[in-house]
């Protein structure tokens, strides 16, 4: 057996096809990095989230410097300290642990939603496991940013929209990136419905804050400040080697020119993520609109300056949800691109490499998208031009991975 079928034969190990197995791993290492992280005192992104939590509590504003507290800013949107509230109540040491073990299995949950087969699951779970840890050694809450972009989906998929529509609005008034998940809408059954819904959790979730602070002028002001937070970020991470690992960020980074506006890129990028909503036809076919999930996880992460080496678990989940669902005949490119993308996503984030080529090369030139910006073009051209018929989809949702 030569290496590549070793490494696509994981399925012939029993322990690794049980749902705990994986499911103990996923959590042990939430734990185990929460706890090596906490001890070492590097848990920076955890007192930002808790930061948010006490300084809307004392009506302060979230988006200005506390270096007393924390490096860095907070960018999230008021909203979250409702959701870090529960864990931020906590001696850090607990906090940090419950905060990476309750994104780890929000997840973990959200891919077990998947119209899916089992198996197919659990290629997703290993796939992307590496990255999770990744995620989970910086406490980072892109973990469920995947999570709510696949329930929106799921929502959706079982005309459940009001949930669709509140995990968008949610995620939206959070991180932005969840917006992405209006791009289920032409997929849902009952439209009116999900705009209803959407006009309500907005209501209700813009106005959350104003429960536990001092009114609606606070909140108000801190969303005003929030987008200005988000406008000025961008210029910070152009070249930043830590941050814009993205498409945007290839081509800046390997050009050295400020001077030009990203649109020229993004644009096109809209363009071709746009043209597949014009085959309706292919609507019908779960596997089209699987492709389409797999689509948005990539694009949020390679059309966005804030992308960083943390948040690729958004982008590899999408990649291995490509792989189960393309209808491509193409055994060998689809195996040998998921493979490459594996090897060269996770190396760039770990200290395997000599830090001269890590720092002279891999980061400065954004090399850990560079997989992922193959796999979102494949990504368009299969969904604009091959066919999803019930056919094909029979075979891809009910065939044995291997």
């Amino acid at each position: 057996m030569n290496l590549k079928d070793k490494l696509f034969s994981w399925s012939d190990c029993s322990a690794l096809r049980k749902n705990e197995t994986i499911f103990f791993i996923w959590v042990i290492t939430a734990i185990l990095y929460a706890f090596i992280k906490f001890f070492m005192g590097k848990y920076n992104n955890y007192k930002i989230f808790k930061g948010v939590f006490g300084h809307t509590i004392d009506n302060m504003p979230l988006y200005a410097h506390y270096p007393g507290e924390y490096c860095d800013n907070n960018h999230y949107g008021i909203l979250f300290s409702a959701v870090i509230a529960p864990f931020a109540v906590f001696p850090d040491f607990l906090g940090v642990a419950f905060w990476v073990v309750a994104n780890t299995v929000l997840l973990f949950y959200a891919i077990g939603m998947l119209p899916l087969r089992y198996k197919q699951k659990l290629l997703i779970y290993w796939f992307s496991l590496c990255e999770l840890m990744t995620a989970q050694a910086m406490q980072q809450f892109n973990i469920s940013i995947v999570a709510i972009i696949i329930l929106s989906f799921v929502f959706i998929e079982k005309k459940r929209d009001f949930w669709a529509a509140f995990f968008i609005v949610a995620g939206t008034l959070i991180k932005i990136y969840p917006i992405a998940g209006l791009a289920f809408f032409f997929f849902s059954e009952q439209k009116a419905k999900l705009i209803a819904s959407l006009v309500f959790w907005t209501i209700v979730l813009f106005l959350l804050p104003v429960v536990y602070t001092s009114g609606l002028d606070y909140v108000v002001s801190q969303y005003s400040a929030w987008f200005a937070e988000l406008g000025s970020k961008y210029d910070q991470n152009m070249f930043s080697p830590s941050q814009n690992v993205s498409l945007l960020g290839i081509i800046r980074k390997i050009s050295g020119d400020a001077t030009y506006s990203d649109m020229w890129i993004i644009l096109p990028g809209l363009l071709l993520f746009s043209l597949p909503y014009f085959r309706t036809d292919q609507y019908k076919c779960l596997s089209f609109r699987m492709m389409l999930l797999a689509n948005i996880l990539l694009f949020i992460v390679l059309f966005s300056t804030g992308s960083e080496a943390s948040g690729y678990i958004i982008a590899m989940t999408g990649v291995s949800i490509w792989y189960i669902c393309t209808p491509s005949k193409n055994k060998e490119y689809k195996k040998w691109l998921l493979l490459t993308t594996l090897i060269i996503v996770a190396v760039s984030s770990t200290e395997l490499v000599p830090s001269f080529i890590r720092d002279n090369f891999l980061r400065a030139y954004a090399v850990k998208a560079w997989p992922c910006v193959l796999v979102w073009l494949t990504i368009c051209y299969e969904m604009i031009f091959l066919n999803f018929d019930k056919k094909t989809q029979k075979e891809l949702l009910l065939r044995r991975v291997r």
